[in-house]
């Protein structure tokens, strides 16, 4: 019998509540008893809720704990690889948020890390497993769309009023000294990895931003190409400055199209020879539970990784690129 892998839990924030600090305990094999915050009232009310068994305030504490397999780290990018370094010189496992860090230096260097420690260690682009973007792979696997040949994706949202500018929880993420820059830093890696996992290897990237709003250090404009080695060219944009929104990804092949969201999980639409088809998936309560289990099956050597720290070099790589910092 497969032994369970006990996890520990640096950061306790808003995306741990639902996204993914339930899930390691719904997953099988795998249980959270340990979670390690800052602030002492909330991390003792954080545990209580979320029924884990102890807590800490400084991560030496929470990676001295010997009955922890494997740390999820869920600290803003700034400290992801002093973090990931600390956990992989301690011997465990490491499930990392996204960005995988503030750059592509940084990447390396925790590459090179995991490479001389032998370490193991999981890139939180979730995506990869859940049922919706599987739904999406495997209708270009099976032809439906012919040869893949052009991607094209757009992502727009409204500007943020100015309360939201001035919350806390927001501000991080517009500080590129904490976040690595604004809200495209927050939100791309999800859609660049998975075009990444589609379409493998990258030939060649290219890419400009701008900060056109002024409202934060950030910029709210980016725009990208990827020339992948199998030929096909994606070009995404993102701005985070216009009157209306749009989430929509557009994958044209020699036989038809594909047309899907990565954050409203609106029905794929497939347009082929065949007619028109959607397919509707119902969006997860907790969006990383396959993952997580990918990544306990991982640690536990029974399948492969489910996104290595290679991949996500090449992820900070494009983003670094596109933003002109690479």
């Amino acid at each position: 019998m497969l032994a369970d892998i006990k996890w520990g839990m640096i950061g306790a924030g808003d995306v741990t509540e639902v996204k993914s600090g339930p899930a390691f305990k719904k997953v099988e094999h795998s249980d959270l008893v340990a979670v390690m915050r800052r602030n002492e009232a909330k991390v003792k009310d954080y545990a209580a809720r979320h029924g884990i068994a102890r807590w800490y305030t400084d991560a030496k504490s929470l990676l001295a704990d010997n009955e922890i397999d494997a740390v999820y780290i869920a600290t803003p990018p700034n400290t992801h690889l002093t973090y990931a370094l600390m956990a992989l010189r301690a011997g465990k496992a490491v499930y990392l948020e996204k960005p995988m860090t503030l750059d592509t230096s940084e990447a390396l260097q925790l590459a090179q890390a995991v490479k001389t420690l032998d370490g193991r260690l999981s890139v939180a682009h979730y995506r990869r497993q859940q049922p919706y973007f599987k739904k999406v792979k495997s209708l270009i696997a099976a032809g439906a769309i012919g040869t893949p040949r052009l991607v094209s994706l757009k992502l727009g949202k409204r500007p943020l009023s100015e309360s939201t500018l001035h919350d806390p929880k927001m501000q991080w993420r517009l500080d590129p000294e904490q976040s690595g820059g604004g809200l495209f830093h927050d939100l791309a890696p999800h859609q660049i990895d998975f075009i990444y996992h589609l379409f493998g290897n990258i030939a060649h990237a290219s890419g400009f931003a701008l900060n056109q709003s002024k409202l934060s250090k950030a910029d709210d404009m980016v725009s990208g190409q990827v020339l992948f080695e199998n030929q096909v060219l994606f070009n995404g944009t993102w701005a985070f400055n216009l009157a209306e929104e749009i989430d929509r990804c557009e994958i044209f092949g020699s036989e038809g199209k594909l047309v899907f969201s990565f954050f409203d999980y609106t029905p794929i639409a497939l347009i082929n020879g065949e007619g028109p088809q959607q397919f509707a998936l119902e969006r997860l309560q907790h969006v990383q539970q396959p993952m997580i289990e990918a990544v306990v099956s991982y640690f536990q050597g029974e399948r492969d990784n489910p996104c290595t720290v290679e991949e996500g070099v090449e992820v900070m790589r494009v983003m670094d690129v596109f933003t002109g910092t690479g």
